[in-house]
């Protein structure tokens, strides 16, 4: 297998459609093509699968250790001839200490990178931006170029001769198109099953990129990805594990459960927004992140989901939840309009989108007493929910940022039933 990193100066430069694009057209030429998206981002992998018909995995060059990236990058990319990778914001933009960045994903995997440049703007300009790119990092190679959204020939033109004397090819130019754009939400894209035409989507964006783009010559530029053992990244929190899955359950790292499975763990998937109980033979119940707050009425109405996770609680079941899953286990959820729905009602927690904050970040988690996974843990954070009340309960996780500053601790405990805002990656 060899690779490439899609990566840009920064974000919205309208890297994650062509990167689909690319995916599509490839497969569509009959390259057997996988992806990868840098850091993360659980909206992105999902497009990527529908793209290329096989599963994406997140690499986070901030939360995973070298060797586990690597394991991943040839365990996910197996039986494919060619892997992309997405960045994720700006090349050179990670966590807040600086590190995590597509650029140190590049250079983990030992891959070149294709900058697709936002055009729209700028003409000679670029050859300067382009310029600094290249020269930023010693350990990086931009390859090649893809220049998005250009105005006219003309204005192509322009572009291509003042990149000419930096010896960088331009793979192909992407004219300005209104067909190239996908609906957004506060958390990012609209999730890939919401989007009712994402298969036309696809066929349009692979035809324009097909027409625009040497597809031969950026494959010419990828670069082997070396074969590593697959990584033991978290155990799984139970033998038998039910796990949410929907529209409004959807946030679950592919790399968790794929571990799972190949630690022995049998893992059955429950619809909480169809009424679906989880199966009562779980010794483990996990409620991933998601969109809650759009379903809240529908979710405090499917009384056998929730009678479902109260009666796995008193059977001494675990049962872990996090950011919406979390959310569900409390006692009410008040959505943006104000209106508040009543919960599972396991955990002393009352949250409420009414008055949005944002909350962002990587964290470190140290568990306080035993917990599913033993710490520290590698995590993200990023929600717009505020917590209005809590009662008492134990605390889960002492906590800090990425630049190690304490934060203030996580998350909740009764019993069996757990949970936090926080996403967990791995192991830290």
């Amino acid at each position: 297998m060899r690779g490439l990193v899609i990566a840009a100066p920064g974000s919205g430069a309208g890297k994650t459609t062509l990167t689909l694009a690319l995916l599509r057209a490839l497969k569509s030429a009959g390259v057997r093509v996988a992806s990868a998206k840098s850091g993360p981002d659980y909206i992105d992998p999902k497009f990527h699968e529908a793209a290329s018909g096989r599963p994406c995995v997140n690499l986070d060059a901030w939360g995973m250790r070298p060797e586990a990236i690597r394991g991943l990058a040839s365990r996910f990319g197996q039986d494919a001839e060619c892997l992309l990778v997405e960045g994720a914001m700006g090349l050179f933009d990670g966590a807040a200490d600086g590190s995590g960045s597509a650029a140190d994903l590049a250079a983990i995997l030992s891959l070149p990178v294709v900058l697709v440049i936002d055009c729209a703007k700028q003409a000679q300009s670029v050859a300067a931006l382009v310029r600094g790119f290249r020269d930023h990092r010693a350990d990086i190679t931009i390859a090649g170029l893809i220049l998005n959204r250009i105005g006219s020939p003309r204005h192509e033109a322009m572009l291509r001769t003042a990149l000419a004397p930096l010896g960088i090819p331009v793979l192909g130019a992407l004219p300005r198109d209104s067909a190239l754009s996908l609906p957004e939400r506060h958390l990012g894209l609209v999730q890939a099953e919401e989007h009712a035409d994402l298969g036309a989507f696809l066929e349009t964006a692979s035809a324009i990129c097909a027409r625009h783009i040497d597809l031969d010559a950026l494959r010419a530029l990828s670069a082997p990805v070396a074969a590593a053992p697959a990584p033991s990244l978290l155990p799984p929190p139970g033998q038998r594990i039910a796990i949410a899955s929907d529209i409004a359950f959807a946030f679950c790292y592919p790399h968790l459960l794929e571990g799972w499975r190949a630690a022995g763990a049998e893992l059955t998937v429950f619809s909480p927004l169809a009424d679906e109980a989880p199966d009562a033979g779980a010794d483990a119940v996990y409620l991933p992140g998601g969109y809650p707050e759009l379903h809240t009425g529908k979710l405090a109405a499917a009384t056998t989901f929730l009678e479902g996770l109260r009666a796995a609680a008193a059977r001494g079941a675990l049962v872990y939840g996090e950011c919406g899953g979390y959310m569900t286990l409390g006692q009410g959820l008040t959505d943006a309009d104000g209106t508040r729905h009543a919960m599972a009602g396991l955990l002393p927690l009352e949250t409420s989108f009414a008055a949005r904050k944002l909350h962002l970040g990587y964290r470190v988690l140290t568990p306080f007493g035993p917990t599913p996974f033993a710490g520290p843990l590698a995590a993200h954070e990023f929600h717009y929910a505020s917590t209005t009340q809590e009662g008492a309960a134990e605390r889960l996780f002492s906590a800090q940022d990425a630049t190690g500053a304490a934060l203030a601790d996580m998350g909740l405990r009764a019993g069996t039933v757990m949970g936090s805002f926080a996403h967990v990656i791995c192991g830290r």
